[in-house]
């Protein structure tokens, strides 16, 4: 195994376990996530309808984009889930800027990197593509898998914004 294996097997397993314990958060309830209907509630009250169908939309796309990537099976389309629910992430995110510590959205930005850079070089040799014979995604594959998680991302999370604003467009201003 080549340090490039190796570089992208570490990246893969981390990136991945990251992902699947976020979507156990949001199917679940593990590690101190609020489970399905917690966080159907959540993002009903950030526009995303109906909020049950999103919850359960971004916990399994999570958790097998997640497990997609750990294992480095079908490495596009695992890459484009992480990246579509990770954009969607960065919309809720983005009133308040990039750094994390002020609650921006530079974590889900890094993770939407993260499964853009795999969908595009692949997983390595330690990879269950690489057992299938498919550890080299063709350039067009992968770039229609990076596009893939980008127009949808930014489709769900735009619309949620859009309903965020016409709902604070309509609430009675303080005066």
């Amino acid at each position: 195994m080549t340090t490039l294996d190796l570089g992208l097997l570490v990246l893969r397993v981390v990136v991945g376990l990251l992902m699947v314990g976020h979507g156990a958060q949001k199917l679940f309830g593990a590690f101190g996530g609020h489970g399905l209907a917690g966080t159907a509630g959540w993002l009903e009250s950030q526009g995303f309808r109906p909020g049950r169908v999103m919850a359960l939309m971004a916990g399994l796309g999570e958790l097998a984009g997640g497990v997609g990537l750990a294992v480095g099976l079908l490495t596009p389309l695992a890459g484009a889930a992480v990246i579509g629910t990770m954009v969607v992430a960065a919309t809720t995110h983005a009133a308040n800027g990039l750094w994390v510590t002020k609650g921006g959205y530079e974590y889900p930005l890094v993770l939407a990197v993260a499964g853009a850079g795999l969908a595009l070089t692949g997983p390595g040799a330690a990879s269950l593509d690489a057992l299938f014979g498919i550890d080299r995604p063709a350039t067009t594959l992968a770039v229609a898998a990076v596009a893939l998680g980008l127009v949808s991302g930014l489709a769900v999370g735009g619309r949620a914004a859009a309903v965020r604003r016409a709902a604070s467009a309509a609430a009675p201003q303080a005066a």
